[in-house]
């Protein structure tokens, strides 16, 4: 089987497949490709191993129909049109679970230093600007005894969840589908109605999965809904919010801070207001960004591709439906 590879992944990872007798085709340059090359290159190839942001439209899915697999190198797959995929039987697979930790370790990073402006008084520094003590100015909002709203309490909200509950005795509320029991009876959390969550949060994450029908959720209505003390923060997809409506909440005083890992759009432009807020901090899409956890992605992904050359279900798939 010929494997197109979108973006360059860990060796170990290549090794695999190479070892399983797949032909491996990679993409090394730091540039994205163009819609028109990742077609030309899928169409030489039996399965995708995509990773990043490339767009697997309704356009490419019917340019490359004879695909046996679209494998992914994240968790997240709303970059697939899953419902043409499913009318090409093209299994879509993905890596669940493997970045858990890594990223409710970049949530609960960007709640601290949206909290205590940390990345705002390091440019004080850079730019020359602490040149003394004034004991009124720049200060921060304490986390202790407040209330951790979640947004798709899954795994990785759970994690970020915990970690608020053991170091900051926070509060949880959660807003979901459905129920999760094991985080009620573990840490307390309440289930809640949308509204509620806005109301009542003093940080909201965001982690649940971005599906067409809560696309940008998180607009000038539901942040006018928020308290003025608030903190919004998205590590899930930039496609949550809103940005020109998050922006006039902050510049407004609708909201207190935002910490974003993911932006809208993305990559996110040099000159964003965001990135001149105190109460504001921002990074360029690292949730899963550790040595382990890429490793464990590129191994998840690998698996998913090997399953797909040799004909069988793909370990990880999102559309089932393709197999009925």
């Amino acid at each position: 089987m010929k494997v197109f590879v979108n973006k360059a992944i860990q060796d170990t990872a290549l090794k695999f497949l190479l070892e399983a007798g797949c032909e491996v085709a990679q993409w090394n340059e730091n540039r994205d490709l163009s819609k028109e090359e990742l077609i030309n290159y899928s169409k030489k190839s039996d399965i995708l191993l995509c990773a990043g942001r490339s767009n697997i439209d309704k356009e490419f899915l019917n340019s490359c129909s004879h695909l046996k697999a679209v494998v992914l190198n994240s968790v997240g797959y709303n970059n697939v049109d899953i419902l043409e995929a499913n009318r090409h039987k093209i299994p879509v697979s993905n890596t669940p679970d493997v970045l858990t930790d890594a990223t409710a370790d970049i949530a609960f990073l960007l709640m601290l230093s949206v909290s205590r402006k940390a990345i705002f008084m390091h440019k004080t520094i850079v730019n020359g600007d602490w040149t003394y003590y004034n004991p009124t100015a720049n200060l921060g909002i304490d986390l202790k005894n407040k209330t951790l709203g979640i947004f798709g309490l899954g795994n990785i909200g759970f994690a970020i969840a915990k970690r608020c509950v053991d170091f900051y005795n926070m509060k949880i509320i959660y807003h979901n589908r459905s129920a999760n029991v094991h985080a009620e009876q573990i840490l307390n959390a309440q289930r809640v109605s949308f509204d509620e969550l806005l109301r009542q949060s003093d940080v909201l994450s965001v982690h649940a999965s971005l599906v067409p029908e809560i696309e940008g959720i998180f607009n000038k209505e539901a942040f006018e809904r928020m308290k003025t003390s608030s903190i919004f923060i998205n590590t899930a997809r930039g496609g949550f919010h809103n940005e020109v409506d998050l922006i006039e909440a902050l510049q407004t005083g609708q909201i207190w801070g935002a910490g974003l890992d993911v932006t809208n759009p993305e990559p996110m432009l040099p000159e964003n207001p965001l990135l001149n807020m105190p109460t504001v901090a921002v990074l360029p899409h690292i949730g899963s960004a550790t040595v382990e956890t890429r490793n464990a992605m590129a191994k998840t992904a690998a698996f998913n591709v090997i399953a797909a050359a040799k004909g069988e279900r793909l370990p990880n798939i999102v559309n089932p439906e393709v197999y009925l």
